[in-house]
């Protein structure tokens, strides 16, 4: 596969979207773009044509950001210390609501956790949503569904 400017051109704001809603940070969203797509041309050989380019990339996205938190464990206590003191600004009572959602929405079993990650922070389509986790556009509209109808559950249960 030839992953020439032009490729780099047509996905790139996907792959960066895709990581903007699993690190919440622009900044470290765009260092990890860089890097998805270093490892993508070093594995290029390996892209079979089994699934879509954006499901390829997106994998190998998710597979950099894994490895990301691995060597840099402190960036998770950064990432809740940055929502807490957003919280607090808001008021004690939102900083729970918040923390009960967020607590929700980690509960959540794959693939219905990253549909909505993807769907409420990342502003993905559904067909989007089903390149990335190599589903159809419909199937990625159930998964979400459902997804947020548990944490709707959840989120009741616990007030």
């Amino acid at each position: 596969m030839d992953l020439s400017g032009e490729i780099y051109r047509q996905y790139a704001l996907t792959v960066y979207k895709y990581l903007l809603t699993r690190t919440r940070s622009p900044d470290l969203a765009e260092e990890l773009t860089q890097e998805t797509f270093y490892q993508a041309i070093r594995s290029s050989e390996r892209f079979d044509g089994s699934s879509s380019v954006t499901t390829w990339l997106c994998a190998i996205a998710k597979r950099v950001h894994l490895a990301y938190l691995r060597k840099h464990p402190q960036h998770e206590d950064i990432d809740a210390a940055e929502l807490w003191d957003r919280s607090a600004e808001d008021g004690a009572e939102s900083a729970e609501k918040r923390l009960d959602l967020m607590r929700a929405l980690h509960a959540l079993e794959e693939p219905a956790r990253e549909a909505v990650y993807l769907r409420a922070l990342g502003g993905f389509s559904f067909r989007e949503i089903g390149s990335i986790l190599g589903m159809t556009e419909n199937a990625a509209r159930v998964t979400y569904f459902r997804g947020r109808q548990k944490l709707r559950k959840e989120l009741e249960e616990n007030e």
